[in-house]
């Protein structure tokens, strides 16, 4: 059956605009923008070719996106596991050792406030449907929930955010290549656009930590802008050394 446009946009809103990813996206972007500002800052202290700067600037982007992205991928992976791991040790637990599992469900809630017969009829309940004795045990007693967030969607998330965010520090140095523009400001328009791009994930940064906007942003830029500075003389450093 062929897709229809309103199912295109229901899928696009899924992979890129879904609000569980906002923080893979958000950290992803600001290692994108930082690494290659970084990239792009240690190659203009250098005094390095336009050249040199694009290659290094997209080497940066592809290699440290994807391993940022399957590092992600893993970790959540793993946490997904050993949560499947934990509950299938619950099921076997009120196959196997039922009365004890009823007498840690009646404790959790008797440490709730709950007594006599209130108590021994939420205690029913709950031990009367194994999923949900199961998913009491696996959030009251072992604190745990599953994460509605998938791997592939998690690196997937990652990967874009740190190449669109961290592509900006390098539009102007390849955009002067494709239309061969004056090189003289390049630094200079990167570093601004960089700062723009930096704000801008700051600020989404906050929503996700429910911290003042400002702070948000203030954090970004100052990150950035040591990265910058560290690269930056760095590479003039070295420069200066073996060239």
């Amino acid at each position: 059956m062929k897709p229809t446009e309103s199912n295109l946009h229901a899928t696009t809103k899924v992979w890129i605009f879904n609000k569980d990813y906002i923080s893979e996206f958000v950290y992803g972007g600001i290692d994108g923008a930082i690494t290659t500002f970084a990239v792009v800052a240690g190659a203009a202290g250098a005094s390095a070719d336009l050249y040199w700067v694009i290659i290094f600037g997209f080497a940066n982007l592809i290699a440290d996106g994807f391993s940022m992205s399957v590092g992600n991928y893993f970790s959540v992976k793993a946490e997904r596991d050993n949560f499947e791991k934990h509950k299938a040790v619950e099921y076997w637990e009120i196959e196997n050792l039922r009365e004890k599992e009823i007498e840690e469900i009646r404790e959790i809630y008797k440490s709730k406030g709950f007594k006599g017969e209130l108590l021994e009829q939420v205690v029913e309940v709950i031990t009367s449907d194994n999923d949900v004795w199961v998913d009491t045990m696996m959030k009251e007693e072992l604190e745990m929930t599953k994460d509605d967030k998938t791997p592939i969607m998690t690196a997937f998330a990652t990967f874009l955010s740190f190449n669109i965010i961290g592509i900006i520090p390098l539009l102007a140095y390849l955009l002067s290549l494709i239309f061969d523009l004056p090189t003289d400001n390049l630094f200079l328009i990167s570093c601004f656009s960089t700062a723009l791009a930096l704000m801008f994930v700051g600020y989404l940064k906050s929503k996700v930590t429910n911290k003042p906007w400002i702070k948000g942003v203030m954090e970004t830029l100052v990150l950035g802008g040591l990265a910058a500075f560290l690269a930056y003389y760095v590479g003039e450093v070295l420069a200066a050394y073996f060239l």
